[in-house]
């Protein structure tokens, strides 16, 4: 099939064609399959408009010699259109996801769909990456007592100045943008629920009521109150320069001390061959170094030093750098990768792209380093996006959720009954450290705690059997 019959303009109202030839007779398949798939009747004429389209673009190639490589040039040149919206390019892929489903190449199963459904998501303008500039909307926050939507926006314009204030002193001590918003948002709550009284009334008083009305009567964890008072004691102490007496008693909200879920060795080895290709060597890193799972994607590809097999992970939690250990089994799928973004960067140059984000002033400071190759992610989206602050057509790392979701897959295939998520490769990392016999300050540093005591809950499991307690029911 050539694809240059256009059959989309004799279908009926039932999505059918009128027309017994072999090509009507596969779109009806295709139709079919679509039924089968639960995709809407008004949704059909346009995935097979996309499915057309798909095949039209290699006129010349029967559809049955198509390859994996075929499907990345054409959702990759598909990408680079920036009025195609993303309910709309992940329609695309679908729509092609289904058209070779219907074929059922060897390879159909074992193509990574996943990579292109991830990037086919938006970068929204609250992304953790991004840089944090002035103007930006960070008032985007749950519902606490907050449902009127032009009664958020009073209280916006009410408390601008003191809010913007608040931005300026965050941003000048190089919080994280999610501090950051996390701090302006318990604010506006904070100067709704005072009933919206000038700052120079607001006292020790209302901060208690608040507190207290946050665990009583809303329910909320101990760590949610506790950013709340912190943010609080931000405004008070750094933005108004007014200090606080003892705050009166208030009811604090109770946190459960949960233990860190670590994976023994053997579950480790059964989950990594449950994963293949991208996401294995992503994985193995978080296991191989204690990377979090950010650290990991925003990864440049200056980062890795294989002459002193070591990675460098910078702006971590809490804007810290350190050096993590290269592992040697990875270094030739890594060698891979970063053969892979230059083959993608070269591409985006010659398209006239091939820009990146780059961390705070340093785009101004170092102008052409954007388009620099070792400045490029080392694991890259598949699509290009628009920044949405500067409107400049990027192409960022992957979207975090591409992981966390194949780590929670493998997990389940590979029967792991344990809560298993990117975190607990870190916890397994420093706790198989420890086992190993390397000293807790070595691991305090790989990991980048701040505090020792932060490291010393891994200890919970090296004595095997519940702190090294011999049962009384094996000894019967």
């Amino acid at each position: 099939m050539s694809g240059k019959k256009n059959n989309t303009s004799i279908m009926i109202k039932n999505n059918t064609f009128r027309n017994n030839d072999p090509f009507d007779k596969f779109w009806n398949k295709y139709i079919d399959l679509l039924n089968k798939n639960n995709i809407l009747d008004k949704s059909i004429p346009w995935y097979v408009k996309k499915a057309e389209r798909y095949i039209n673009a290699f006129p010349d190639k029967r559809l049955v010699t198509h390859t994996t490589d075929d499907i990345d040039y054409y959702l990759d040149s598909l990408s680079k259109i920036n009025q195609i919206p993303s309910w709309q390019f992940e329609q695309h892929i679908d729509a092609i996801q289904k058209l070779f489903q219907l074929l059922a190449p060897h390879w159909v199963r074992q193509y990574d769909w996943g990579k292109w459904v991830i990037a086919a998501k938006s970068i929204d303008h609250t992304h953790a990456t991004l840089a944090r500039e002035n103007g930006i909307d960070l008032g985007q926050f749950g519902s606490v007592d907050l449902d009127d939507q032009s009664v958020l926006e009073d209280v916006r314009m009410q408390y601008k100045s003191v809010i913007q204030q608040c931005r300026v002193e965050i941003r000048r001590r190089s919080y994280s943008i999610r501090t950051e918003k996390a701090y302006i948002s318990w604010l506006e709550r904070f100067f709704y629920f005072t009933g919206r009284i000038l700052v120079d009334e607001m006292s020790e008083v209302h901060i208690t009521s608040f507190l207290q009305t946050l665990a009583v009567t809303k329910n909320v964890t101990a760590s949610t109150q506790n950013q709340a008072l912190n943010s609080l004691m931000f405004l008070f102490k750094q933005v108004l320069n007014r200090e606080l007496n003892k705050l009166d008693e208030f009811t604090r909200a109770k946190g459960p001390k949960r233990l860190p879920v670590v994976l023994s060795k053997n579950e480790i080895e059964r989950l990594f061959n449950e994963m293949s290709g991208l996401k294995l060597i992503m994985a193995s890193l978080l296991y191989g170094t204690g990377m979090r799972l950010m650290d990991c994607l925003r990864l440049r590809v200056k980062d890795v030093d294989f002459d002193y097999k070591q990675i460098t992970v910078r702006c971590s939690k809490g804007q810290k750098d350190r050096v993590v250990p290269l592992p040697s089994s990875l270094q030739e799928g890594l060698k891979l990768q970063i053969e892979h973004v230059k083959k993608i960067h070269r591409q985006d140059l010659a398209d006239g792209f091939g820009e990146v984000y780059l961390p705070n002033a340093l785009g101004r400071k170092y102008p052409n380093a954007k388009t620099e190759f070792g400045w490029q992610y080392l694991f890259p989206s598949a699509r290009l996006s628009v920044d949405p602050r500067s409107k400049v057509t990027r192409r960022h790392h992957l979207h975090e959720n591409g992981l966390q979701k194949a780590i929670k897959s493998a997990s389940t295939k590979a029967r792991i009954h344990k809560q298993v998520n990117c975190h607990s490769l870190r916890h397994s990392f420093a706790t198989h450290l420890l086992e190993a016999g390397y000293d807790i300050r070595t691991v305090q540093e790989l990991l980048g705690h701040s505090d020792v005591s932060t490291t010393m809950i891994y200890t919970h499991v090296l004595n095997k059997g519940g702190r090294g307690v011999v049962s009384p029911v094996d000894l019967l």
